[in-house]
């Protein structure tokens, strides 16, 4: 997988900005898991267990709604939410334990309805794709090699980015790998801090369902348009102004 490298005066190459203004050019950014891969409950699974070993008893449905952040920014709301405090040790801790955890449960990850022929379409059709997630690389490298990604393909992890989602720092890094403006992007995601992160880089957000999140949420996030899955998505590239023929 290429390396990121985050321009500090500009979120997108000067070769974008330079393009003329009438050719019609876009690129997607999507997510990994939810939106690619379905890991997002193997992973409630994972941190609830992790956070039961450092005293914090919690139900699945308050983690789910926290996926999608990284896991310092995870567990930090989640000990806003419970009143709970934790050392920074503690912190850390419950971060491993939660590798060592989904470690185990990844064998079962298997790729979301489509998302393959997905990516597969947006390549023959030479639109640029990029994955952004805001999983480590060691945690991400497991389901990229299910959803058969290959260092070829580009791929931002939480060890690229200074700042996780839902700050607009990782579709920044993912539009300039790209040689993209981010306006020029669509961003596709399951979750509310996908799509809060997409909105605050100026790209255009698109929601599904696969993930475990509802339409009614998605769409208060900010999502032009959700669909159920990639598979679903893949009949409807029209609507986001992809020439399909």
């Amino acid at each position: 997988m290429q390396q990121a490298t985050q321009k500090e005066d500009s979120p997108s190459h000067e070769n974008a900005d330079q393009r003329d203004e009438r050719e019609t050019c876009m690129a997607f950014l999507f997510d990994l898991d939810g939106t690619l891969v379905d890991s997002v409950y193997r992973h409630v699974q994972a941190w609830q267990e992790a956070l039961f070993r450092v005293g914090l008893a919690l139900p699945a449905w308050r983690i789910h709604r926290r996926i999608g952040l990284s896991g310092s920014k995870l567990i930090r709301a989640l000990m806003r939410e419970t009143g709970r405090e934790m050392k920074e040790n503690e912190i850390k801790k419950a971060e491993e334990y939660h590798g060592e955890i989904y470690a185990r449960l990844v064998g079962d990850v298997k790729p979301v309805p489509g998302a393959r022929d997905l990516l597969d379409e947006l390549t023959r059709l030479q639109v640029p794709w990029a994955i952004v997630t805001s999983s480590k690389p060691e945690k991400a490298e497991p389901v990229l090699k299910t959803l058969g990604i290959s260092s070829k393909d580009t791929v931002v992890t939480r060890g690229e980015v200074q700042r996780a989602k839902p700050e607009p720092d990782p579709f920044y890094v993912g539009a300039e790998r790209l040689g993209m403006n981010i306006r020029d992007c669509v961003v596709i995601g399951d979750s509310v801090w996908d799509l809060l992160s997409a909105q605050r880089a100026r790209a255009l957000a698109v929601g599904v369902l696969c993930g475990g999140s509802g339409k009614d949420e998605l769409e208060r996030a900010g999502a032009y348009r959700v669909y159920d899955d990639p598979a679903d998505l893949l009949q409807h590239l029209d609507e986001l102004g992809v020439a399909t023929e």
